[in-house]
């Protein structure tokens, strides 16, 4: 027990220097790390918004498996004046771990593809695939990128406290510039470029004199950065770690006094 307040108190004050202070430039990797998962992952508010979406009817081959220029053919409301669509598949249906609501829905990227001629059925060229882009995929308009370039300063705010509720990339133990999505969006207060603190429970033991069950206090574990919000839902980003992270840590706006 004095071996975990010891160590609580000796991390305290390092994880306070790491916290990026307000309006400080963000680094190249860590945009870099930011860009590169947008290109590869999109939530959508509701499953409706995969369902209504244009959809791949075949390809002309019959199958494509990432060759640059393969056509595919569409059926849906395509317009002429996007130059390029992603292809999404369903993927994650996220619920709030403590109330159940449904928050969003992750769409696994296939690929992108070019627009070539409308109709009826609509000839798009394949730009890049990540796997087989199969019938029943959708396309979706790419999402205005981000100018995301410095931490923001820090504002009066509503305090809000959520989970961490997924790994998008499979993992599950998160470090520094991994990506991870939260419980917690646009309606709850979040917004681009906001600094959170990663909370981790402290776990119960027993007490090898008394046998009584003992918790140990919980412990800052590190500081996220929120870089793409949704209505219910959010992507952040590691900036720095004490402790190897996890689904369902909690996270906490940082106060102003910090």
């Amino acid at each position: 027990m004095r071996k975990s307040l010891l160590v609580l108190l000796l991390w305290a004050p390092f994880a306070m220097a790491l916290l990026p202070p307000p309006g400080q430039r963000l680094d190249q990797p860590t945009q870099q790390a930011i860009q590169r998962f947008l290109l590869h992952n999109r939530i959508l508010d509701t499953p409706q918004d995969l369902d209504s979406a244009p959809y791949i009817v075949a390809a002309g081959a019959g199958h494509v498996l990432g060759a640059n220029d393969e056509r595919v053919y569409a059926r849906g409301n395509l317009d002429p004046t996007q130059p390029s669509y992603g292809i999404f598949r369903r993927g994650r249906v996220y619920t709030d771990p403590e109330t159940q609501e449904l928050l969003g829905l992750n769409v696994d990227d296939i690929g992108s593809a070019r627009f070539v001629n409308a109709g009826d059925l609509s000839t798009l060229a394949v730009q890049r695939a990540t796997r087989e882009i199969r019938p029943g995929d959708r396309l979706l308009h790419a999402l205005a990128p981000i100018e995301l370039a410095h931490v923001q300063a820090l504002k009066p705010a509503p305090f809000v406290q959520g989970q961490i509720i997924d790994i998008p990339k499979g993992v599950t133990q998160i470090g520094v510039l991994d990506a991870i999505t939260l419980n917690k969006g646009r309606r709850d207060g979040l917004v681009e470029g906001q600094l959170l603190t990663v909370i981790k429970t402290g776990a119960t033991v027993r007490d090898t004199l008394t046998n009584a069950p003992v918790t140990l206090p919980d412990e800052r574990a590190g500081t996220l950065l929120v870089f793409r919000t949704f209505e219910k839902l959010s992507y952040g980003l590691v900036l720095s770690a004490s402790h190897p992270l996890a689904v369902l840590d909690r996270f906490e706006t940082v106060r102003q006094s910090q």
